[in-house]
Protein backbone atom coordinates (compact mmCIF):
# COMPACT_ATOMS: atom_id res chain seq x y z
CA UNK A 1 0.00 0.00 0.00
CA UNK A 2 1.70 3.65 -0.68
CA UNK A 3 2.20 5.42 2.52
CA UNK A 4 2.19 8.97 2.62
CA UNK A 5 5.40 10.17 4.23
CA UNK A 6 6.75 13.83 5.54
CA UNK A 7 8.99 15.49 3.06
CA UNK A 8 10.25 17.60 5.83
CA UNK A 9 10.30 18.24 9.63
CA UNK A 10 7.92 20.69 10.30
CA UNK A 11 9.70 23.73 11.79
CA UNK A 12 9.37 23.86 15.59
CA UNK A 13 6.01 26.26 16.21
CA UNK A 14 6.96 27.54 19.48
CA UNK A 15 10.19 29.30 17.93
CA UNK A 16 8.09 31.62 15.33
CA UNK A 17 9.33 34.91 14.75
CA UNK A 18 9.00 37.72 17.00
CA UNK A 19 10.95 40.17 15.23
CA UNK A 20 12.08 40.86 12.00
CA UNK A 21 13.76 37.91 9.81
CA UNK A 22 16.60 39.01 8.46
CA UNK A 23 16.53 37.91 4.52
CA UNK A 24 12.96 39.36 4.48
CA UNK A 25 12.32 42.28 7.22
CA UNK A 26 8.91 41.46 7.58
CA UNK A 27 7.18 41.26 11.06
CA UNK A 28 5.79 38.30 11.99
CA UNK A 29 4.80 38.69 15.16
CA UNK A 30 1.69 37.84 14.73
CA UNK A 31 1.63 35.22 12.79
CA UNK A 32 1.51 32.15 14.95
CA UNK A 33 3.77 29.55 13.72
CA UNK A 34 7.03 29.92 11.70
CA UNK A 35 6.91 31.47 8.22
CA UNK A 36 9.81 31.34 6.03
CA UNK A 37 12.84 33.04 6.24
CA UNK A 38 14.02 33.19 2.67
CA UNK A 39 12.37 36.32 0.30
CA UNK A 40 8.71 35.74 -1.00
CA UNK A 41 8.24 35.50 -4.63
CA UNK A 42 4.81 37.51 -5.50
CA UNK A 43 3.10 40.56 -4.51
CA UNK A 44 -0.18 41.56 -4.63
CA UNK A 45 -3.23 43.49 -3.16
CA UNK A 46 -6.14 41.91 -1.91
CA UNK A 47 -9.08 44.68 -1.44
CA UNK A 48 -12.60 45.65 -1.16
CA UNK A 49 -13.36 42.31 0.52
CA UNK A 50 -16.61 41.40 1.74
CA UNK A 51 -16.73 38.29 3.59
CA UNK A 52 -19.45 35.66 4.05
CA UNK A 53 -19.44 32.90 5.81
CA UNK A 54 -21.73 29.70 6.00
CA UNK A 55 -22.07 26.99 8.81
CA UNK A 56 -21.98 23.18 6.42
CA UNK A 57 -21.72 19.71 7.37
CA UNK A 58 -18.14 18.54 7.57
CA UNK A 59 -18.94 15.31 6.16
CA UNK A 60 -20.15 17.00 2.72
CA UNK A 61 -17.31 19.50 2.97
CA UNK A 62 -14.90 16.40 3.41
CA UNK A 63 -15.82 15.39 -0.84
CA UNK A 64 -14.12 18.46 -1.45
CA UNK A 65 -11.04 17.94 0.14
CA UNK A 66 -8.03 16.40 -0.34
CA UNK A 67 -6.63 13.37 1.17
CA UNK A 68 -3.91 14.31 4.07
CA UNK A 69 -5.86 17.60 5.06
CA UNK A 70 -7.91 18.38 8.23
CA UNK A 71 -11.13 20.22 8.40
CA UNK A 72 -10.17 22.92 10.58
CA UNK A 73 -13.68 23.29 12.98
CA UNK A 74 -14.39 26.41 15.56
CA UNK A 75 -16.50 25.21 18.55
CA UNK A 76 -17.34 21.92 16.80
CA UNK A 77 -18.17 23.46 13.96
CA UNK A 78 -17.30 23.44 10.01
CA UNK A 79 -17.44 26.61 7.76
CA UNK A 80 -17.32 28.18 4.14
CA UNK A 81 -16.79 31.28 3.08
CA UNK A 82 -17.47 32.90 -0.02
CA UNK A 83 -15.24 36.18 -0.74
CA UNK A 84 -15.66 38.40 -3.60
CA UNK A 85 -12.74 41.46 -3.85
CA UNK A 86 -10.44 42.63 -6.16
CA UNK A 87 -7.17 41.43 -6.75
CA UNK A 88 -4.92 44.33 -7.21
CA UNK A 89 -1.32 44.75 -8.56
CA UNK A 90 -0.14 41.01 -8.58
CA UNK A 91 3.68 40.64 -9.91
CA UNK A 92 6.75 38.59 -8.74
CA UNK A 93 9.15 40.34 -6.70
CA UNK A 94 11.23 42.56 -8.84
CA UNK A 95 9.07 43.24 -11.59
CA UNK A 96 6.63 46.17 -11.85
CA UNK A 97 2.40 45.34 -12.04
CA UNK A 98 1.13 45.68 -15.80
CA UNK A 99 -2.29 47.84 -16.14
CA UNK A 100 -5.23 45.75 -17.57
CA UNK A 101 -3.78 42.35 -16.23
CA UNK A 102 -2.35 42.92 -12.44
CA UNK A 103 -5.57 43.90 -11.19
CA UNK A 104 -8.88 41.96 -11.73
CA UNK A 105 -11.94 40.81 -9.64
CA UNK A 106 -11.60 37.26 -8.19
CA UNK A 107 -14.35 35.46 -6.21
CA UNK A 108 -13.29 32.28 -4.23
CA UNK A 109 -14.76 30.07 -2.35
CA UNK A 110 -12.93 28.73 1.12
CA UNK A 111 -12.46 25.73 3.38
CA UNK A 112 -10.42 26.07 6.55
CA UNK A 113 -8.33 23.16 7.15
CA UNK A 114 -5.34 22.29 9.21
CA UNK A 115 -2.37 19.72 8.74
CA UNK A 116 0.63 19.31 10.77
CA UNK A 117 -0.69 22.17 13.38
CA UNK A 118 -0.87 24.88 10.87
CA UNK A 119 -3.92 26.00 10.24
CA UNK A 120 -5.02 27.92 6.17
CA UNK A 121 -7.32 27.91 3.92
CA UNK A 122 -8.31 25.35 0.78
CA UNK A 123 -10.06 26.86 -2.29
CA UNK A 124 -12.81 25.26 -3.78
CA UNK A 125 -12.73 27.68 -6.87
CA UNK A 126 -11.34 30.75 -7.68
CA UNK A 127 -13.26 32.45 -9.78
CA UNK A 128 -11.48 35.66 -11.37
CA UNK A 129 -11.42 37.62 -14.42
CA UNK A 130 -8.22 37.31 -15.62
CA UNK A 131 -7.06 34.99 -18.46
CA UNK A 132 -3.14 34.67 -17.74
CA UNK A 133 -3.73 34.04 -13.96
CA UNK A 134 -7.06 31.16 -14.95
CA UNK A 135 -4.25 29.60 -17.36
CA UNK A 136 -0.88 29.80 -15.36
CA UNK A 137 -2.01 28.94 -11.70
CA UNK A 138 -4.06 26.17 -12.06
CA UNK A 139 -0.62 24.63 -13.97
CA UNK A 140 2.05 26.36 -11.68
CA UNK A 141 0.40 26.09 -8.03
CA UNK A 142 -2.88 23.66 -8.96
CA UNK A 143 -5.16 26.47 -7.92
CA UNK A 144 -8.66 26.36 -8.76
CA UNK A 145 -9.05 29.05 -11.02
CA UNK A 146 -11.93 29.15 -13.61
CA UNK A 147 -12.15 32.14 -15.72
CA UNK A 148 -15.56 34.49 -14.72
CA UNK A 149 -16.65 38.34 -15.62
CA UNK A 150 -15.89 39.14 -11.89
CA UNK A 151 -16.33 43.07 -10.65
CA UNK A 152 -15.90 44.61 -7.39
CA UNK A 153 -16.76 48.20 -7.51
CA UNK A 154 -16.84 50.52 -4.70
CA UNK A 155 -19.28 52.63 -4.75
CA UNK A 156 -18.12 54.16 -1.22
CA UNK A 157 -15.92 53.49 1.44
CA UNK A 158 -18.92 51.87 3.50
CA UNK A 159 -20.80 50.16 0.45
CA UNK A 160 -19.20 47.93 -2.44
CA UNK A 161 -21.55 46.46 -4.69
CA UNK A 162 -20.03 42.81 -6.89
CA UNK A 163 -21.10 40.88 -10.29
CA UNK A 164 -19.83 37.51 -11.36
CA UNK A 165 -20.69 35.09 -13.80
CA UNK A 166 -17.98 31.64 -14.92
CA UNK A 167 -17.67 31.52 -18.87
CA UNK A 168 -18.30 27.99 -18.47
CA UNK A 169 -21.78 27.20 -16.69
CA UNK A 170 -22.78 30.35 -15.79
CA UNK A 171 -22.37 30.49 -12.21
CA UNK A 172 -23.30 33.68 -10.86
CA UNK A 173 -22.92 35.59 -7.83
CA UNK A 174 -24.22 38.88 -7.43
CA UNK A 175 -24.94 40.91 -4.32
CA UNK A 176 -24.18 44.38 -2.42
CA UNK A 177 -22.54 45.26 1.04
CA UNK A 178 -22.80 47.75 3.65
CA UNK A 179 -20.94 47.84 6.75
CA UNK A 180 -22.77 48.46 9.77
CA UNK A 181 -20.14 49.10 12.81
CA UNK A 182 -16.70 50.04 13.43
CA UNK A 183 -13.17 48.90 12.24
CA UNK A 184 -11.78 46.13 14.67
CA UNK A 185 -9.15 43.41 14.79
CA UNK A 186 -9.96 40.05 15.77
CA UNK A 187 -9.52 38.80 19.38
CA UNK A 188 -7.61 35.49 19.70
CA UNK A 189 -10.18 32.77 20.29
CA UNK A 190 -12.84 34.69 18.45
CA UNK A 191 -14.40 33.03 15.20
CA UNK A 192 -13.44 36.41 13.51
CA UNK A 193 -9.91 35.53 14.40
CA UNK A 194 -10.56 31.70 13.13
CA UNK A 195 -11.62 33.05 9.71
CA UNK A 196 -9.55 35.78 9.16
CA UNK A 197 -5.67 35.01 10.38
CA UNK A 198 -4.84 32.76 8.20
CA UNK A 199 -1.63 32.90 6.68
CA UNK A 200 -0.79 29.59 4.69
CA UNK A 201 -2.93 27.42 1.94
CA UNK A 202 -2.95 24.15 0.43
CA UNK A 203 -3.20 22.67 -2.72
CA UNK A 204 -3.34 19.65 -4.05
CA UNK A 205 -0.92 19.58 -6.88
CA UNK A 206 0.60 16.65 -9.43
CA UNK A 207 -0.92 14.19 -7.16
CA UNK A 208 0.66 15.98 -4.16
CA UNK A 209 -0.66 18.05 -1.44
CA UNK A 210 1.51 21.51 -1.03
CA UNK A 211 1.97 24.27 1.51
CA UNK A 212 2.02 28.32 0.76
CA UNK A 213 2.94 30.72 3.31
CA UNK A 214 1.33 34.20 2.67
CA UNK A 215 2.21 37.32 4.48
CA UNK A 216 0.15 40.45 5.47
CA UNK A 217 -0.96 42.70 8.38
CA UNK A 218 -4.01 41.32 10.68
CA UNK A 219 -6.79 42.38 8.86
CA UNK A 220 -9.11 45.39 9.88
CA UNK A 221 -12.89 44.54 9.38
CA UNK A 222 -16.42 45.27 10.33
CA UNK A 223 -19.57 43.80 10.62
CA UNK A 224 -21.85 44.00 7.49
CA UNK A 225 -24.54 43.47 5.75
CA UNK A 226 -25.11 41.83 2.14
CA UNK A 227 -28.41 41.77 -0.54
CA UNK A 228 -27.35 38.53 -2.81
CA UNK A 229 -29.15 38.87 -5.16
CA UNK A 230 -28.08 35.65 -6.86
CA UNK A 231 -25.19 32.65 -4.78
CA UNK A 232 -25.46 29.80 -7.93
CA UNK A 233 -21.43 29.71 -7.45
CA UNK A 234 -22.11 28.66 -3.75
CA UNK A 235 -24.81 26.49 -4.60
CA UNK A 236 -23.45 24.11 -7.44
CA UNK A 237 -21.21 22.86 -4.69
CA UNK A 238 -24.04 21.07 -2.51
CA UNK A 239 -22.94 21.57 0.51
CA UNK A 240 -26.26 21.55 1.97
CA UNK A 241 -26.89 24.98 3.08
CA UNK A 242 -31.03 26.14 3.07
CA UNK A 243 -30.04 29.74 2.71
CA UNK A 244 -27.98 30.24 0.33
CA UNK A 245 -28.73 34.16 -0.16
CA UNK A 246 -28.14 34.81 3.38
CA UNK A 247 -24.72 34.23 5.24
CA UNK A 248 -24.41 33.57 8.68
CA UNK A 249 -21.68 36.00 9.14
CA UNK A 250 -20.83 38.93 6.79
CA UNK A 251 -18.10 41.37 6.90
CA UNK A 252 -16.27 43.83 4.99
CA UNK A 253 -12.96 44.76 4.81
CA UNK A 254 -10.62 47.55 2.95
CA UNK A 255 -7.89 45.17 2.49
CA UNK A 256 -4.01 43.94 3.14
CA UNK A 257 -1.20 44.53 1.28
CA UNK A 258 0.26 40.62 0.44
CA UNK A 259 3.65 38.50 -0.08
CA UNK A 260 3.76 35.22 -0.64
CA UNK A 261 6.31 32.35 -1.09
CA UNK A 262 5.78 29.73 -3.46
CA UNK A 263 4.25 26.29 -2.99
CA UNK A 264 6.19 23.12 -1.37
CA UNK A 265 5.16 19.94 -1.46
CA UNK A 266 4.56 18.69 2.22
CA UNK A 267 4.09 15.40 1.58
CA UNK A 268 5.48 12.74 -1.63
CA UNK A 269 4.52 9.07 -2.07
CA UNK A 270 7.03 6.46 -1.70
Amino acid sequence: MLLLKSKRMIQDHSLFATTMAANHQLDCSHIPFAMPLRKSTLYQNWKNLTFMHWKVDAQLLKKHIPEGLEIDLYNGEAYIGVIPFTMEKVRPRGLPWVPFISTFGEFNIRAYVTKDGIPGVFFLTLDAQSRVTCFHAPRSYGLAYRYAKAKVQVQTDECYSWSSRRRAGGESLIGTTNSSGPMELAVQGSLEYFLFERYSLYTWHQGVLHRAYTHHLPWKYCAAQVEVETNTLLESYHLGIEKILHPEHIHMSPGVNVQTWNIEPIEVME
